[in-house]
């Protein structure tokens, strides 16, 4: 695609509807217009009358993370994994990501990571040549890990306002606040028997606790970051309505997959965008035991929607809940669109009109699934 062009015969997304038959004239990767087309006038592009949406904005991908690490003990070429991610996300209509980096020492479940690569792949996403489209970092800290909190510490001052998820993954709460999720996995994932699971538990809750004073600090400190406005500042897996509390009092503006419904309804009413995962929707439920996306959105308490491990969900996930009638297709559309946009601070896309970047999604409608046929990025 060249920065300039027209783009016709489209059912547009726009203004919280979709409008017939539609020209869209981009200028400087701009949109300039977006009104009837005209019979017996050309474009540069023809739509076919599919729907055209805007590009989507994924808030948590690990799209990279899996190209880079496609399986235990290989490691790809960064640079090569950047590609290989990128194609993945324009198939998907995805035109911004930011792409979840863990500044921490161990996993998620504990297990020792090797040479961490957090700072090796965040700069590469930074200094990605040629993109085709808009590439950003998701900054996931483990506010328990010294050294990733040194790590992030060491890549703070980048010219943009990070993005930062924080976490802490120690069964008992949180996201494995039942312990036997975090067990099953380490048989399965890990091949421990019972006995060794068990106690590779009971070793990371013992862990936390000689770690809650620097916890605690870790947090003070993104609070204050996230008050000057050098940080956004989104709180991971919120279980209570007193943990989002904590997240306003620490100036962050997302609940990033809370776990219960309470939690989910409390960040809406204190004005805390929430999120959660895409391939919840498409499975129904959450492959660890927490509260259904597909609940959130019946009970009008999500606002976004983020592809996780899976980039392709984005825009299948919001057509379900459209088809579930949970929310009108321009409210799921907006949900991996506008509203994520306008949680990272993004107010230059997300939105197919006048003035905004011309991130544009083609796509048909096969038996209620959608399939995008082309991504035009303002990147390209």
């Amino acid at each position: 695609m060249v920065a300039s062009y027209t783009l016709g015969h489209v059912r547009a997304l726009a203004g919280g509807r979709i409008l017939e038959d539609q020209l869209i004239s981009v200028v400087g990767g701009v949109i300039e217009e977006v009104r009837d087309h005209p019979s017996g006038l050309a474009a540069d592009v023809d739509g076919g009358g599919k729907l055209c949406v805007p590009g989507m904005v994924d808030l948590h991908s690990d799209a990279l993370s899996r190209e880079y690490r496609p399986r235990p003990g290989a490691r790809m070429p960064i640079d090569l994994a950047m590609q290989a991610a990128e194609g993945n996300l324009l198939a998907a209509g995805v035109t911004t990501a930011f792409h979840a980096v863990s500044f921490q020492i161990k996993s998620a479940v504990g297990i020792p990571i090797g040479s961490p690569r957090a700072l090796e792949v965040h700069d590469a996403v930074n200094a990605y040549l040629d993109p085709r489209m808009d590439h950003r970092v998701l900054h996931r800290l483990d506010v328990r890990c010294r050294g990733g909190v040194e790590m992030f510490r060491d890549r703070l001052d980048t010219g943009q306002v990070p993005l930062v998820s924080y976490e802490d993954h120690t069964p008992g709460q949180g996201q494995y606040r039942d312990r036997t999720v975090m067990e099953r996995w380490l048989r399965e994932a890990q091949h421990m028997d019972a006995a060794q699971a068990a106690d590779h538990v009971d070793q990371l809750i013992a862990e936390r606790e000689k770690e809650l004073p620097f916890r605690q600090q870790t947090l003070a400190w993104l609070g204050e970051l996230a008050a000057a406005k050098s940080i956004r500042l989104m709180g991971h897996d919120p279980v209570t309505p007193g943990e989002i509390d904590e997240l306003v009092q620490r100036h962050a503006g997302i609940a990033e997959f809370p776990t219960t419904l309470d939690a989910a309804r409390h960040a809406t009413l204190r004005g805390i965008s929430t999120v959660a995962g895409a391939p919840n929707v498409l499975l129904g439920g959450s492959h660890s035991g927490n509260v259904s996306a597909l609940e959130l959105a019946q009970a009008g308490v999500l606002d976004i929607l983020a592809s996780d491990y899976l980039p392709s969900s984005l825009l299948t996930a919001a057509f379900e809940l459209a088809r579930l009638g949970h929310a009108t297709l321009p409210a799921a559309i907006a949900m991996v669109t506008a509203n994520p946009a306008v949680a990272a601070g993004l107010d230059d896309r997300g939105i197919l009109g006048v003035g905004y970047r011309a991130d544009l999604v083609l796509c048909s409608v096969v038996r209620d699934r959608p399939r995008v046929i082309q991504t035009l990025s303002a990147a390209m």
